[in-house]
């Protein structure tokens, strides 16, 4: 860790996880002289939201996700979210190009691997909707290579395991998108602090805990901090602060007593999931299967049988199963959600509560669960499930937003939300899903945000461009874009290159 010797940096980023670590090099490839400290409450950078046991995003790109492509009262498929998450997960990949192609970042292998997207669906109902999400999507330049098969033969090639056991009459159908990843984002998020320490202006401060902020007259702010580990205070300075704490942004937050924070609340849901200790079927399986929410369930507790890889070994989990916790953080205190509440969101807390009692009782249901009930839910999708082949593992906390709303007082949020000062001295990160996938067009909506004169300059625009070539341009609405970005960041990501047999246009 190289000290600055500045009482005042220039940025202050509280929390060490993905998202601090990807504002950060931003911040320090665009203006090099930018003094930065980090502090983290942990021994360690991403032991919470950004740690690969933690995090349920490992890869989001909307291929096989079906929460993001919700059928409209007419019967038509709004793919428009897709579209947006696909596009940011396409940025995501060119920005970690960049900085293998500038050797910030020695292995791709370390955090980034080929598996396939699908998602899996049975009855009449749900296969004509999957088949319309289909029909939509392949449509687009982003999902061209989507597939759809309702054949049990081949089905039983892509996914052996979900198939074995099966009745043979029931309606399935399932869509498979080859380009799809797995991403290990704990160790994505160590490797970007790796190269962040090894710059001058930047430090890095463990085992740290902001416990206040309080904005000056002269535009500053001023942080109160406590050093765990030498039990010792001390009061930092900033021009600019991002809050991007996972759980504990929204305390931060409500601290900071910014107009812009007036109203917001929070909703912790713990995650668990099975994980398979059998390697004889871990090696059968080698896919995302995703299938369609419980109703009154989350979006963010989508069931699926996913393929990850792990310090570079192959496993396989299954999940998630909801719980509740009032913690934050998943190693937070039990006071979290009650010292969140004042008296500008206690209305629309109690509001978003009455009108979203499905959430309650399908908590209350998925707490009171066996290890008998859970491998029950997951024969859905894989028939021949053995109990003793499967254990719990206690996966992060999350934290849903709640906000005021005009017509019913207070809505649950189940996305990201980037909330800034007027002045955009000071900006939070609150929410859950997509998160970390999409993290580097999040991070450069808050560039937009705060640093606004600084954005619109060549020298930042040019950067840009050079980080991120489709900067600017919709990947959406460019097929030969797309097209090429994707080519190029599969040969530096080595990610499967037959999967891009397409001629460009």
């Amino acid at each position: 860790m190289r000290s600055t010797g500045h009482i005042q940096p220039d940025i202050i980023l509280i929390g060490a996880g993905i998202m601090s670590a990807t504002l950060g090099v931003f911040l320090k490839e665009l203006h090099p002289n930018y003094t930065i400290h980090i502090y983290e409450k942990m021994d360690a950078v991403a032991l919470e939201s950004s740690d690969v046991w933690n995090n349920a995003g490992t890869g989001h790109s909307a291929f096989c996700e079906l929460n993001y492509t919700p059928q409209k009262e007419d019967g038509t498929i709004d793919i428009s979210k897709a579209l947006k998450i696909a596009s940011s997960f396409e940025i995501s990949k060119q920005f970690w190009s960049y900085l293998l192609q500038q050797s910030y970042i020695t292995s791709p292998e370390s955090f980034i691997h080929s598996i396939p997207h699908m998602s899996f669906v049975w009855g009449e109902e749900n296969v004509t909707y999957l088949k319309k999400r289909f029909d939509a999507l392949k449509q687009t330049t982003l999902f061209e290579e989507m597939q759809y098969s309702e054949d049990w033969d081949q089905l039983k090639k892509w996914i052996p395991l979900v198939m074995n056991g099966r009745n043979a009459t029931e309606k399935v159908a399932a869509t498979r998108m080859e380009i799809g990843t797995d991403v290990n984002f704990g160790e994505l998020t160590r490797a970007l602090f790796k190269h962040l320490q090894a710059l001058d202006g930047v430090t890095l401060f463990l085992n740290h805990e902001v416990r206040d902020l309080e904005k000056q007259a002269d535009g500053h702010w001023k942080l109160k901090v406590k050093d765990l580990t030498a039990h010792e205070k001390r009061e930092v300075n900033t021009n600019f602060v991002f809050i991007g704490a996972g759980g504990g942004s929204l305390p931060l937050l409500e601290k900071s007593d910014i107009k812009e924070a007036e109203g917001f609340g929070g909703f912790p849901i713990s995650g668990q999931f099975l994980k398979c200790t059998n390697e004889s079927i871990i090696a059968q399986h080698e896919a995302k299967v995703y299938g369609k929410a419980t109703v009154g369930s989350p979006p963010m507790s989508v069931p699926h049988l996913d393929t990850r890889i792990i310090d570079g070994k192959k496993a396989l989990l299954f999940g998630p199963y909801a719980g509740f916790s009032t913690k934050f953080l998943k190693h937070g205190s039990y006071l979290d959600l009650t010292e969140s509440i004042e008296f500008d969101n206690i209305f629309p807390m109690l509001s978003a509560g009455w009108h979203n009692m499905p959430l309650t009782k399908y908590l209350i249901h998925q707490v009171r669960q066996s290890h008998e009930d859970r491998v029950n839910a997951l024969r859905e999708y894989f028939p021949n499930a053995k109990n003793e082949d499967w254990e719990l593992v206690v996966a992060g906390q999350r934290v849903q937003v709640i906000k005021k709303d005009h017509d019913e007082g207070g809505v649950l949020e189940f996305g990201t939300e980037i909330v800034s000062s007027a002045d955009g001295s000071l900006v939070a990160l609150l929410g859950a899903s997509p998160g970390a996938s999409t993290s580097v067009s999040i991070m450069l909506d808050v560039l937009q945000t705060c640093f606004k004169k600084e954005i619109q300059t060549v020298e930042w625009q040019t950067k840009l461009k050079q980080m991120i070539p489709s900067y600017g341009l919709s990947l959406s609405a460019d097929a030969v874009l797309c097209k090429t970005t994707r080519k190029h960041t599969s040969e530096v990501l080595h990610l499967n290159a037959s999967m891009h047999t397409n001629t460009l246009l």
